[in-house]
């Protein structure tokens, strides 16, 4: 027969070990829930980042994808994401500079690709084909990141023109529409719904039902992506060690595959 102490003591070891079960890091429960704001371009790349994350971490993250520009604005109201991962170094850093968020993290670098859809209704050949009159250029919005990137290629392209402020204003009187974000230019350019667009190397690398119209390195520029933990940040530390992990050698292994470069 067991001794009356022993079936107590024994009790009571496996009521601690209910508890410690109950509390384990691989519960629901016990994960911390950290709000993620990315932006638009990284939507693919950041679902691969989340679910390595999760993997190794007691965090569920939950993801916000927009354009950098529409995810600051809402930073700058008072959305209390606890990472702020951006398409651009300018969105984040005036968060900083406002005192809204910490300094910011270079987490990854792209390029600009110029796409049409798959079937290239357009007959675009080369980029110097986007002044010809009559085609559909989507865009982004003015402060999408994606735009001021766009630009800054239109400008390289048109100094190799013979009249390089005729053909960069012949290339924006073909714009036919501005959309939120640079997911939804890539959508409708797949969809055949527009000519051509300035996308990122990325997106054209993920998307196909679109083709790529080369443009040189020399005309080419390099878009980096920076990343902020906001002050309102519930989570601030686990944000930040987040931060850390995608900007670090494991994030950067995530993102590689996606056509991501280091900052």
């Amino acid at each position: 027969m067991t001794p009356r102490g022993a079936t107590t003591a024994a009790g009571a070891v496996l009521v601690v070990l209910g508890a410690l079960a109950g509390c384990s890091p691989s519960s629901p429960a016990a994960r911390t829930a950290l709000a993620v704001a990315a932006a638009a371009s990284l939507r693919p790349a950041v679902a691969a980042l989340t679910e390595a994350y999760e993997a190794e971490h007691d965090v569920t993250l939950t993801v916000s994808a927009d354009s950098s520009a529409a995810l600051r604005t809402q930073v700058e109201e008072g959305a209390r994401f606890d990472v702020f991962l951006a398409a651009d170094t300018r969105n984040p850093q005036a968060l900083a500079d406002a005192g809204l968020a910490d300094e910011p993290v270079r987490f990854a670098a792209n390029a600009v690709a110029l796409v049409v859809p798959a079937a290239n209704p357009g007959l675009i050949r080369d980029p110097a084909d986007l002044a010809r009159p009559g085609l559909r250029l989507i865009a982004a919005g003015e402060e999408v990141p994606i735009t001021r990137y766009a630009d800054e290629v239109l400008r390289n392209l048109a100094a190799t023109q013979p009249d390089p402020a005729g053909f960069e204003a012949a290339v924006r009187a073909n714009i036919a529409s501005r959309e939120e974000n640079v997911a939804a230019v890539v959508a409708r350019i797949a969809l055949g719904e527009g000519d051509a667009a300035f996308v990122y190397a990325t997106d054209a690398q993920a998307t196909e039902d679109l083709s790529v119209i080369a443009i040189s390195d020399e005309m080419n520029v390099r878009a980096v992506y920076a990343g902020v933990v906001p002050r309102a940040a519930t989570q601030p530390a686990e944000g930040g060690a987040f931060l850390a992990w995608v900007a670090g050698a494991e994030g950067r292994a995530v993102l590689a595959p996606f056509g991501f470069m280091a900052p």
